[in-house]
């Protein structure tokens, strides 16, 4: 059975982590969509104010759809740029509040305004709000932030097999913005 996940959200929320013991749980591939923009050459420079990459994105969705048409196999595509893309039969979108994703951007040396530009973004659901247009009821959102990667993983794995759905609005961390 062909299935394309795309494991997204916020810097910090786990993706890498999760992505990886999931991939091994499941014996598929994995792929960072990070480092394909990278090894394609899809980097158009840095934002010189806030220091990340600029990605093509249209060129890196051309390569994320080439790979899914060219593949029978599950695929699990993780990054924050990966709701951008398309083709996922399922979006998963970890969330995690404010308050515990602070501790873990300053554990990353992220600056002040990074981990504020980042804060806000979660409060928003911004990962989600740019994945609804796209995929609207295939996503899932997860608040991840009190559970081990086992119990994250587990409950994925169940959201891929279509045993548990987490609709989108269930998690709600705009309070925090007040």
């Amino acid at each position: 059975m062909k299935n394309t996940i795309f494991i997204t959200g916020t810097p910090c929320t786990g993706k890498t982590t999760i992505s990886e013991v999931l991939s091994e749980k499941l014996n598929c591939r994995l792929i960072k969509i990070n480092d394909l923009a990278i090894e394609n050459d899809y980097v158009l420079g840095i934002d010189e104010d806030k220091g990340y990459k600029i990605i093509d994105i249209d060129a890196l969705n051309d390569k994320v759809s080439q790979i899914i048409r060219d593949s029978d196999e599950l695929i699990i595509f993780e990054g924050h740029l990966a709701h951008l893309c398309s083709g996922a039969d399922k979006v998963i979108v970890l969330r995690v509040h404010p308050e515990i994703l602070r501790k873990r951007l300053e554990e990353r040396n992220y600056s002040e305004s990074k981990i504020r530009e980042n804060l806000e973004a979660e409060a928003m659901g911004v990962c989600t709000a740019e994945a609804f247009d796209e995929y609207g009821d295939r996503i899932s959102e997860i608040d991840v932030g009190e559970l081990s990667v086992d119990e994250i993983v587990d409950l994925i794995d169940d959201v891929i097999s279509d045993k548990k759905e987490f609709p989108v609005g269930e998690v709600d961390f705009m309070e925090w913005l007040i």
